[in-house]
């Protein structure tokens, strides 16, 4: 089954998925243990943890999969490529640190 964009062409579901399944691995491995040591419980951190999640899934669909356009891809330079690597690391980075900072 290939899932299909808003105008009914299909699309690659592997960025989705991908996308989907780190937001998985980040807010419950984060999400729990962080809230617990501000004084949640365990199940306000697991459904808050699941907001999250799904809001994020829902972002990732909405992106990847029912605005996508397979047709208009082509060729990104690679300065272009190397700039939006370095920024995404530095900004997974900045969300580890001030993650950790109330841990410390």
């Amino acid at each position: 089954m290939r899932p299909e964009n808003g105008v009914g062409t299909p699309v690659d579901p592997v960025p989705f998925l991908v996308v989907a399944a780190f937001g998985f691995l980040f807010c419950y491995s984060f999400g729990p243990a962080y809230l617990m040591a501000f004084g949640a419980e365990l199940a306000g951190g697991l459904g808050y943890s699941t907001m999250v999640f799904l809001g994020l899934t829902g972002f990732a669909y909405h992106r990847f999969v029912w605005s996508a356009r397979p047709g208009l891809r082509g060729e990104v330079p690679a300065h272009l490529r190397l700039r939006k690597l370095v920024l995404a690391g530095a900004a997974v980075a900045a969300v580890l640190a001030l993650l950790s900072l109330p841990l410390l």
